[in-house]
């Protein structure tokens, strides 16, 4: 008996690995994964394309019959998928980001924009009703037909109020974090290896549908302030990081390009319209840049 307690005390000590925090071992190979985010550039251009863009599309191609105006519509339907779906591949791209952004920044960011697009879906729900009903946006809000003679004349009030929630909070809360976001994961995209420092060709392919998603998220939404200053964070970003012998690395540079894209169709955009006195009404001030929308109810809804 004392022999055998010898020999285990003659053993020498094991202890045994200590796994890395999350459970994973560091004997498991992770799976390395591509350097550029095909999967992900291509999941968020595509959703951005059918569930936003195509949302009031298809509200105005479904016949109304199969949608009363006292249900939601399937545009409605869109937009709750998107409130969904957007937020979800945001995560994972903050997941992929090279540096580690402040969760609590990213989190508060996601929920700030889950409110805004939440606020939108409904102000925008009841605002496709009123352009059913014959609401002109081209128009103010009191100078509709549909709406001046409403009365008592404190309805107009409400239909401003939700004008306010649908165009202007529903929009600020719902796009700043969204730039947030994509600025924070821009700050993480820089590198020293040259190899890196690529877009494979089918980013460049998904560049043009990127940039013109952008271009009708900028005019529609009435965001031009926004993306001009996270525009020029970008600029500034990548100047400081120059003098640190930092380049940007493939998805740096397919948001960077798809950002100077945007700001390039934007301009355009604002050179095609420059003398329109109606849309200079419906936009006074600096910044004069008229939703697309506007444009169909002006020159092109009547006209078909």
């Amino acid at each position: 008996m004392t022999s055998v307690r010898k020999r285990q005390g003659n053993e020498p000590h094991r202890t045994r690995p200590q796994s890395p925090p999350g459970g994973l071992k560091d004997d498991v190979p992770r799976k390395k994964r591509p350097h550029f985010h095909l999967d992900l550039w291509f999941c968020l251009t595509l959703q951005n394309w059918i569930l936003d863009f195509g949302r009031p599309i298809v509200m105005i191609v479904l016949p109304l019959e199969w949608f009363p105006l006292n249900k939601p519509s399937a545009g409605d339907y869109f937009h709750m998928a998107y409130n969904v779906i957007t937020p979800f591949l945001m995560l994972k791209l903050i997941e992929r980001c090279p540096s580690a952004p402040p969760r609590s920044a990213v989190y508060l960011c996601i929920i700030t924009f889950v409110m805004g697009a939440s606020i939108h879906l409904v102000g925008d729900s009841i605002n496709h009703r009123l352009i059913l009903s014959g609401y002109q946006l081209h128009l103010s809000v009191r100078d509709n037909p549909i709406i001046k003679d409403l009365k008592p004349a404190s309805l107009i009030d409400s239909f401003e109020l939700l004008y306010y929630y649908d165009e202007q909070l529903g929009h600020l809360m719902w796009y700043i974090p969204f730039f947030i976001i994509l600025f924070i994961y821009f700050t993480g995209c820089f590198t020293e290896a040259e190899e890196q420092k690529k877009v494979p060709v089918s980013g460049w392919v998904l560049l043009g549908p990127s940039a013109l998603y952008y271009w009708y998220l900028v005019t529609e939404g009435q965001i031009t302030e926004l993306f001009l200053l996270t525009f020029l964070a970008m600029v500034a970003t990548v100047i400081r990081q120059r003098r640190k012998g930092l380049g940007l690395d493939g998805n740096g540079l397919f948001l960077f390009c798809s950002f100077s894209a945007t700001l390039l169709l934007v301009a355009l955009w604002v050179a095609f319209l420059w003398n329109n006195p109606v849309l200079r009404n419906k936009y006074p001030g600096l910044v004069y840049v008229p939703e697309p929308w506007s444009y169909y109810t002006l020159h092109i809804k009547d006209n078909h």
